[in-house]
């Protein structure tokens, strides 16, 4: 699968800088099967007929759900990424047009709906996380999954790698921090927790759309 590799689009780092998926270190495979094992649960769990990911990047989970035969498709505000997402879905044999380049603040519910939305990795980036959990509201027909960086764990663990030192640990690109309480409790507002997964080093919640008397 063709992976970003750190390349820029706007002046933000889009994509995956490295194949964490096919990564042969140790340590980098347990954790990516700890995020993998609970995304799948999650997935399961919500038995829909029909997924989008929101901020898929080159679309490593979208072709895994394509050849699981769910009606699955995903987006990305970055063009560069799309392009990629698209060569992995014609690699795989399918549709390059189950990738569209779409902002999550310009989703609608009449192209953007599903049983489940998967927005993992994304709200970290964000100069308006609120905002953005507000217009998912309007395409989650039934779940949502949403997953975070797990703070301040995060980046104690970028200083202990010895990683962005200057910036004490904080990832390029994560403008907003989170520890578990303070990520349900924000999500919460929007949705209905149905059920909290903390694979290392991560937050990530199945929910549900509110009744609209809740809202």
């Amino acid at each position: 699968m063709k992976i970003a590799g750190g390349i820029k689009e706007n002046g933000i780092t889009v994509g995956n800088a490295y194949d964490k998926y096919g990564s042969k270190n140790p340590i980098v495979r347990w954790i990516m099967s700890g995020f993998d094992d609970s995304l799948s649960t999650l997935v399961n769990k919500a038995a829909p007929s029909s997924i989008h990911e929101i901020g898929c990047g080159e679309g490593y989970w979208v072709v895994k759900w394509k050849e699981q035969s769910i009606d699955a498709r995903g987006s990305d505000f970055s063009s560069q990424v799309i392009y990629l997402a698209r060569e992995n879905a014609v690699a795989h044999g399918l549709s390059p047009s189950i990738f569209t380049q779409r902002s999550i603040y310009n989703i609608t519910p009449d192209n953007d709906s599903a049983d489940l939305v998967v927005c993992c990795e994304v709200l970290e980036h964000l100069e308006s996380p609120e905002e953005a959990l507000a217009v998912l509201q309007g395409v989650v027909e039934e779940y949502l999954i949403l997953s975070v960086p797990r703070e301040p764990i995060w980046c104690a663990l970028n200083l202990m790698r010895g990683k962005y030192l200057s910036s004490l640990g904080n990832t390029p690109g994560h403008i907003q921090h989170w520890s578990s309480k303070a990520f349900i409790e924000l999500v919460s507002q929007y949705f209905d927790i149905v059920e909290i997964k903390t694979p290392f080093p991560w937050t990530m919640i199945l929910c549900k759309r509110k009744e609209r008397s809740q809202i």
